[in-house]
């Protein structure tokens, strides 16, 4: 109860964070999900994902909203992130655990509608239990430190 209470404490300061501290571009956003325009994920994520910026750049220090799709089987290795990542399950399952050991048997079960915080440095990781979209919501820039420097698709030769 002590974690989930501090994870939860967390999750609203990042929230609190990434609100206070963004600079928006002002201008409005709106799509429909036809409108979506979805491009091959960073080369930080395994080859696989997609992905949609629908507002700002992750690139930038400024708010940002993104779109991730995985498909079924998906697997990102234990890793962290710089800034707190406001994640919203849109479509599918997916799994978050906590900590080095990237089992997914030991993750939490996210389904359609479910939510995390993490807050910068946390290390995490994920899967997909079937073809999966999440909203990241953040500061950018958005950025990923694998623990086991092997684990980073930028380190694999081709």
């Amino acid at each position: 109860m002590k974690i989930s209470m501090l994870v939860f404490a967390s999750g609203i300061l990042a929230t609190t964070a990434v609100i206070s501290s963004a600079q928006t571009t002002g201008e409005q956003k709106m799509f429909t999900p036809p409108e979506i325009k979805w491009s091959p994920g960073p080369a930080s994520l395994p080859a696989g994902a997609e992905m949609a910026v629908l507002y700002g750049d992750p690139s930038k220090e400024e708010l940002f909203a993104m779109r991730l799709k995985f498909p079924k089987g998906y697997r990102v290795a234990p890793h962290t992130h710089p800034k707190p990542e406001v994640s919203t399950v849109l479509s599918g399952t997916a799994r978050l655990g906590m900590g080095e050991s990237g089992d997914a048997a030991k993750a939490n079960v996210f389904p359609t509608g479910g939510f995390w915080v993490n807050p910068p440095g946390m290390v995490h990781y994920f899967s997909a239990d079937e073809d999966t979209v999440l909203q990241v919501n953040s500061i950018g820039p958005w950025g990923i430190t694998y623990v086991n420097p092997k684990d980073d698709p930028r380190q694999k030769t081709q």
